[in-house]
């Protein structure tokens, strides 16, 4: 046997407020890895991590860090049909960075600046996602972009402007134009 399925494992850790949905779609997140990805995958609530390992089954050696980029992804807070896309598909990347990397803000301003990210009942936010391709979980002060490399950066450049106090409709116009830039291409 290859020597790389002798120690090939992953932990995961889970932070407490993830456990429940954790609990709640194990099923879904154990099925594809374990069925498809051929790996053993089990949870270890003294450490609360999520363990991922090889088995002799195991094909291919690449398949150990995109199953823990699948639960990894999961964690950030991406919805089950999302995620897996990152077992499909090669070309997909999850970036994180937060507001204050983008600028200082506290308070109410903070609170204001996240406010236009999301927009009124998300509309902000599934716009973006929609003309970038990509997916975005707004968590806290942290912001989760998952999809293709170039789309990830019209998304976060849109997202960026918003922060800045950008007017949505500023935002969606400039996303109108480079979406369309990148289509052409």
């Amino acid at each position: 046997s290859p020597c790389w399925l002798r120690l090939a494992w992953l932990q995961i850790p889970v932070p407490q407020n993830r456990m429940t949905p954790l609990k709640t779609a194990w099923m879904q997140l154990y099925t594809p890895i374990t069925d498809n990805l051929k790996l053993d995958m089990r949870m270890n609530l003294k450490t609360k991590k999520v363990e991922i390992k090889t088995t002799p089954q195991t094909t291919n050696p690449d398949v150990l860090q995109k199953a823990a980029d699948f639960v990894h992804a999961y964690i950030l807070g991406f919805e089950v049909r999302d995620a897996i896309a990152l077992l499909r598909l090669d070309d997909l990347y999850v970036e994180c960075f937060e507001v204050k990397d983008v600028k200082t803000l506290r308070g109410e301003h903070l609170s204001r600046a996240i406010g236009r990210l999301a927009g009124k009942s998300g509309k902000t936010k599934f716009t973006i996602e929609n003309a970038t391709k990509t997916r975005i979980v707004l968590a806290d002060t942290r912001i989760h972009i998952l999809g293709s490399f170039a789309n990830i950066r019209v998304a976060r450049d849109a997202l960026c402007s918003l922060i800045l106090g950008s007017p949505p409709g500023k935002v969606y116009s400039k996303l109108r134009s480079v979406c369309s830039r990148l289509n052409d291409s």
